[in-house]
């Protein structure tokens, strides 16, 4: 009907909605969400820890929102491939290594001993090196020359000790990566290392291309378009004075390795805005040396930042970035507070399992909940309210869907049985009519997520959901239903729970639990 000046609406019959409805109740593993029909090759890079130095809470961000926007695109059919960049080179490694040869004692003239040193606290490790490197001269020269056998690969000790370095720093940062189950692993890790061995090569064809010219000592690019506050060229510095290579000629240099060897069609970078220049001329730089083609779409996908309840960067109060399992930690342990308080009848064992899924639950979804381009204010108590958009409303609102499931039992009532043979729906009530709608929106939803890369619009739309069920079961009896109603009823409990559920876990990562 016409509605008033331009405008007309539409409604969809229950026939529709019914149809939909069966067709998505036998797609059991897809939720009614088709694959896409040109699947491509997408690289991923996110996260990107520093070696030796604990993770802290500017690292999330990246982290949960490109393990998101990295589940999204495979559950669309597409290969992704995921690319940790992990900051594991330059000058500060030859610091590190000379510290922990000295630490080693006798171990230096026995190889294997070196690992049997284990790095218990990162920071205090990177500290003590950093200060010898300050304050004492000769470890200082002992240092550099460090730096220079593991460029030219010309010490097996020297690189030993390094890889050791490496793996001492991942056993600190793949728990993390656990805790917030994102699919990330030694595989999947290419760090500024794995290219340290093509820049040289960069800066040469950039200069043979005519692209790269001498300024003040340093080779640069100076893209077209972009000027400093004076208006004058602003460059891409590709190698400083003294011969040392940059960020930007290691992003030179992995954009052609994902181009030429992963065969990418479009690479995703998830790093804070901040970043944007610098990949705005990367990416210029990168189409004037003819490495990216029209194949391939290099996306820059930014974020906020997490601020503290002061509305300033969330710090501690000695002014230190926030590590990240710190603040992990203190999530499960106020969530462990909040499940003592609504059910303190629980066995421990079953308060832990509640607030491991709540406290780390609560602190993804209340980043995904958020427009990944704003700023955000970190707030437990708001994460972990059972009201509102948060992960606790969510997975009750999913336990008391299973809740459900668990009283048809006792009123002998098979909902599997109920649902095995179903062919019609009776749908006539607003509140069945508005759920029904609502779920067979998911695939709409799962689109307009990837499209963007926002999983806002993802935790919108279960929201929505969790809502519209809560209205519906209010209103609408399922298990007192009468028969010609019962089944429907049930069915669109079934559905909601499997979509909140597949968003939840598949999706976002968060664990959904049967009981709260």
């Amino acid at each position: 009907e016409v509605a008033g000046p331009g405008f007309i609406n539409l409604r969809l019959k229950p026939e529709f909605l019914a149809d939909c409805l069966l067709e998505i109740k036998d797609d059991r593993n897809r939720c009614g969400v088709e694959p896409i029909a040109k699947p491509e090759n997408i690289v991923v890079d996110f996260s990107g820890p520093n070696i030796a130095k604990q993770m802290h809470v500017g690292h999330l961000r990246s982290t949960i929102i490109g393990d998101c926007i990295c589940r999204t695109l495979e559950f669309l059919g597409h290969n992704v491939i995921r690319q940790n960049h992990i900051g594991d080179w330059g000058t500060q490694f030859g610091m590190l290594v000379q510290y922990l040869f000295e630490q080693a004692g006798s171990a230096k003239e026995d190889h294997k001993k070196i690992e049997t040193i284990h790095i218990s606290d990162l920071e205090e490790f990177y500290r003590k090196a950093k200060s010898e490197f300050d304050n004492d001269d000769t470890f200082r020269k002992q240092a550099r020359q460090r730096v220079v056998e593991l460029h030219n690969h010309s010490k097996e000790l020297t690189l030993e000790i390094w890889h050791h370095i490496v793996d001492e720093s991942r056993k600190h940062y793949q728990p993390i990566y656990d805790i917030l189950a994102v699919n990330l692993n030694a595989k999947a890790e290419r760090g500024e290392s794995f290219y340290s061995d093509m820049l040289a090569d960069v800066v040469e064809q950039l200069k043979n291309k005519d692209l790269a010219t001498e300024s003040d000592g340093a080779i640069c690019v100076f893209p077209e378009g972009f000027r400093n506050k004076e208006g004058e060229p602003l460059p891409l510095i590709v190698q400083k004075t003294d011969g040392a290579f940059l960020y930007a000629t290691t992003d030179l240099a992995a954009i052609r390795y994902r181009v030429d060897k992963l065969k990418a069609d479009k690479i995703i970078y998830v790093t804070d805005s901040r970043q944007s220049l610098h990949f705005e001329m990367v990416f210029a730089v990168a189409r004037m040396a003819d490495w990216i083609s029209d194949n391939t779409k290099p996306v820059h996908v930014t974020f906020g930042s997490v601020l503290g309840e002061n509305g300033k960067p969330l710090k501690t109060r000695s002014g230190e970035n926030v590590k990240l399992k710190e603040l992990l930690d203190e999530a499960v342990t106020r969530a462990k507070a909040v499940v003592e308080e609504k059910n303190p009848e629980l066995d421990d064992s079953k308060k832990d399992t509640i607030a491991q899924a709540v406290g780390i639950g609560a602190v993804k979804y209340a980043d995904y909940s958020n427009n990944r381009t704003s700023d955000y204010i970190f707030s437990f108590d708001k994460m972990l309210d059972l009201k509102g958009n948060t992960a606790p409303y969510m997975q009750y609102a999913y336990a008391r869907i299973k809740s459900i499931e668990r009283k048809a039992v006792t009123r002998d009532i098979d909902i599997d049985d109920e649902l095995a043979g179903l062919k019609n729906l009776n749908l006539a009530d607003p509140e069945e009519l508005d759920l029904a709608k609502q779920i067979i929106r998911y695939s709409e939803a799962i689109q307009a997520t990837a499209a963007d890369y926002k999983p806002n619009y993802l935790t919108a739309y279960l929201y929505d959901l969790a809502q519209k069920f809560s209205v519906f079961y209010t209103n609408c009896p399922v298990l007192k239903a009468q028969p010609e109603k019962k089944s429907t009823r049930l069915l669109l409990c079934d559905l909601t729970a499997k979509t909140i559920r597949h968003g939840l876990t598949e999706l976002l990562g968060i664990e959904v639990l049967e009981q709260m």
